[in-house]
């Protein structure tokens, strides 16, 4: 498999010094007691922001201690760097613009809490970049008006670009139509995998092939429901789905298992945060299906009325369920317009820095000792889902450094369809799923 170049823009190290005036106004809040922020523009990329530390203006260079974290990502395909290249040339050049405001983020009456201290524009000259990385700035910008009576402001960051490689796949269909998944590279296409979506029945097993490989024991398919919550099962649910990932030689290399059921909350049609569905996602080891992944998700309230969802990783504890996980993602999908469900250990598209060492869940060292799970850093990996109502080819991208082999790959397909899946089990009960996920009508067929 052949990658798609990718460059990633990372602006991070942030850092405000502000000189002590000798007569403070009253009005202005200083950094110091109140924190800054900054919003972060590139052009044609959704505005991003974050929280600017404080540093006393006695320190002559950026702390070396202090934890580097980054501010903002920018992801930048094959096309977006034709465009903002090219326009460079002919046009004015490329430029990062920062604002930096001191106070607290937000509105009061409508009006911007944020004071403008200054702003920083930082020019990009990205040619070259999918191939080589590149520091465009690296240390203290004076801002604000007093920038040339040596008495003004400084600003810390970081920015710099780094070739981000990623493996590009395309769902040909929506994942309980059992589609072909091709990889793209440029304007080729070509299959790697298919997808055969069932229903897993409690009974009998009839559709077993959907999420057990041949001569799996017994033992292994019991384990699975242990996954499931065990709490009393109503009439009204959305349970049993699951979706196998084939290589083109008919191999079983992942699948994505619903093993709680979808169920509304008391009194309601939604399936609540409290009580969410989940799905877990399986690659093959031993010669049966070993957990890799859980992905729970439920229906917000409110005015986002979205796909919530959370994802962690399942540490290989050889049949010991008490080691943490560990969360990945936990954010929310308009389910309305979709989006793109996102693994990123660098920075959220809202800025806010994500931690590198991953978050654990459950008993254990509670992420303190770092097993192997903890080596995804950077990008990982995301997915594209259309809302409700929409026909929807999930698109995925995976990062080449977190793929070593077929069922690498799989694995972050199995998640997309299972996310894709879930806008569909965490829709209203009060309106009818398309009858590929309705159980009844196949057992009627």
């Amino acid at each position: 498999m052949d990658p798609c170049p990718f460059v990633r823009i990372s602006v991070g190290n942030l850092a405000l010094k502000i000189p002590v005036a000798s007569k403070p106004a009253r009005s202005v809040v200083h950094p110091s007691s109140s924190p800054c922020f900054c919003k972060i523009k590139l052009k044609n990329f959704p505005l991003q922001t974050a929280v600017i530390p404080y540093i006393p203006p006695d320190n002559t260079q950026f702390p070396e201690g202090q934890h580097q974290t980054l501010a903002a990502t920018f992801h930048l395909c094959k096309s977006d760097l034709d465009r903002l290249v090219t326009k460079s040339i002919f046009t004015n050049k490329l430029h990062l613009k920062i604002s930096i405001y001191t106070g607290r983020r937000g509105t009061t009456c409508g009006v911007n809490s944020g004071r403008l201290l200054g702003k920083v524009s930082v020019p990009l000259d990205l040619s070259g970049t999918e191939s080589r990385g590149v520091v465009f700035h690296n240390g203290w910008i004076s801002v604000g008006k007093d920038c040339d009576k040596g008495s003004s402001a400084q600003f810390h960051l970081n920015v710099k670009a780094e070739p981000d490689p990623r493996f590009v796949f395309q769902f040909d269909g929506e994942p309980e139509c059992s589609p072909q998944v091709f990889q793209i590279q440029g304007n080729i296409r070509q299959p790697v995998f298919t997808c055969k979506f069932s229903f897993r029945t409690t009974t009998g097993d009839r559709n077993q092939r959907s999420r057990s490989l041949q001569g799996e024991p017994s033992s292994s398919r019991t384990w699975l429901s242990s996954f499931g919550s065990e709490r009393e099962r109503p009439l009204k649910e959305r349970k049993g789905w699951s979706i196998t990932v084939h290589d083109l030689s008919g191999s079983p290399v992942a699948a994505a298992s619903m093993v709680t059921p979808f169920v509304p909350s008391p009194g309601s049609d939604r399936v609540s945060r409290s009580n969410p569905g989940s799905w877990l996602i399986l690659r093959p080891g031993d010669g049966t299906w070993k957990p890799w992944g859980r992905l729970e998700a439920w229906r917000e309230r409110g005015s986002s009325d979205g796909l919530g969802y959370r994802f962690e990783l399942i540490p290989d504890t050889k049949g010991s369920m008490s080691a943490a996980s560990i969360v990945l993602a936990e954010s929310t999908l308009s389910s309305h317009k979709g989006g793109k469900f996102s693994i990123d250990l660098g920075a959220g598209s809202n800025g806010r820095a994500a931690s590198p060492v991953c978050s654990p869940r459950g008993s254990g060292d509670h992420g303190h000792g770092l097993w192997p799970y903890c080596m995804y850093r950077g990008f990982v990996m995301s997915a594209s889902v259309d809302g409700e109502g929409k026909c929807s080819k999930p698109g995925v991208e995976v990062s080449v450094q977190h793929v070593n082999c077929t069922e690498d790959a799989a694995a972050f397909v199995a998640l997309a369809a299972a996310v894709d899946l879930s806008m569909d089990a965490c829709k209203l009960f009060s309106q009818r799923l398309r009858k590929e996920l309705c159980q009844d009508q196949d057992l009627l067929g």
